[in-house]
């Protein structure tokens, strides 16, 4: 079958389409036909120079397509079910769902839309349900929102009643998620929105912060945050991993902060976020209240270009490659 290969040399991430063989299911997965499948960003995060060169291994790590077979121990899903979810090799014809953080796909959902959901819509309940303790009413801050990660926060941020602050270098982007409820859209350049938000609040700062940039906005971040606020900690766009910490701060006004990551997570561990999902967000997917934000669609034989569209910093939401 046709499937793309990722190899990082010299600090870089190398696409390459490779024949390879139909992937079989062990007892506790589900072989899926792909219809389509999503990029994220930690997956090239050697063009950020975080990673050391490696041996190449099968691409892609999020899809959506029909169940063709299943393990002995893989139940719930028949033979021609719609499933999105974390798979082994998503760039390909076939790959391989752990049938426990398989998530069933409502009939509304598009293949694009289904790709583009799972593995950002689990991290985003994770860290704005599992350790944010987000509230109806409160105050959530995204830098960075136009991500795949923060136009998802935006979206679940105000399916659960929060009222949302965003910001991003380009007032084009804050534009396009005005219709999303993107409550207070601030332009900003890099560390430089406490004052925005603080004015937007009334005083009262954010009672949880969406961390997509990085090192050089933590700070920030910090200072933005309300009496017992929360940070979460997701991604580095920055490329910046460090960032001083204000012990004072944290001491005085009882914060919090939390990583948010699957990388030393088990099937058995990221389940529990995937059922959590199911039962909270997927029916504002289902009635339509919640729309995933595709930013491109590819074909299957362009994804080296989505990859270069995605280094970039060009979109706003997901970049989705569709197989034919």
């Amino acid at each position: 079958m046709r499937a793309y290969w990722i190899q990082i040399r010299d600090g870089h991430s190398v696409l390459e389409e490779r024949d390879t063989p139909m992937p079989v299911p062990s007892e506790n997965q589900l072989l899926v036909k792909i219809h389509a499948a999503a990029l994220n960003r930690g997956e090239f995060i050697a063009s950020h120079g975080l990673t050391a060169d490696s041996k190449a291994t099968r691409a892609g790590i999020e899809a959506a397509g029909e169940v063709t077979q299943a393990g002995t121990k893989a139940t719930g899903f028949k033979t021609g079910a719609r499933v999105m979810g974390r798979v082994t090799g998503a760039y390909a014809e076939y790959a391989l769902m752990d049938a426990r953080e398989a998530i069933p796909v409502p009939a509304a959902m598009s293949w694009e839309e289904a790709a583009a959901t799972p593995i950002t819509f689990c991290v985003v309940y994770d860290m704005l349900v599992e350790q944010g303790r987000i509230k109806s009413g409160e105050w959530l801050l995204v830098p960075g929102v136009s991500s795949g990660v923060g136009v998802a926060a935006l979206q679940a941020g105000k399916a659960l009643g929060a009222k949302v602050i965003g910001t991003s270098r380009s007032a084009a982007k804050l534009a396009r998620l005005s219709p999303l409820g993107l409550d207070v859209p601030l332009v900003s350049k890099g560390p430089d929105f406490h004052d925005a938000v603080m004015k937007a609040t009334g005083g009262h700062g954010a009672d949880l912060v969406v961390n997509t940039v990085g090192g050089t906005v933590f700070s920030e971040c910090m200072r933005s945050l309300a009496f017992q606020g929360r940070i979460a900690m997701v991604g580095y766009l920055d490329r910046v991993v460090v960032s001083d910490i204000d012990l004072a701060a944290l001491h005085s006004q009882r914060l919090r902060i939390f990583g948010v990551s699957n990388k030393h997570r088990d099937a058995t561990s990221r389940s529990e976020t995937v059922r959590g999902f199911i039962r909270d967000l997927l029916p504002a997917f289902a009635d339509g209240r919640i729309k995933p934000l595709i930013d491109k669609v590819f074909s299957f034989d362009q994804a080296p270009d989505a990859k270069a569209h995605m280094e970039a910093d060009a979109q706003t939401g997901k970049i989705v490659i569709r197989l034919p």
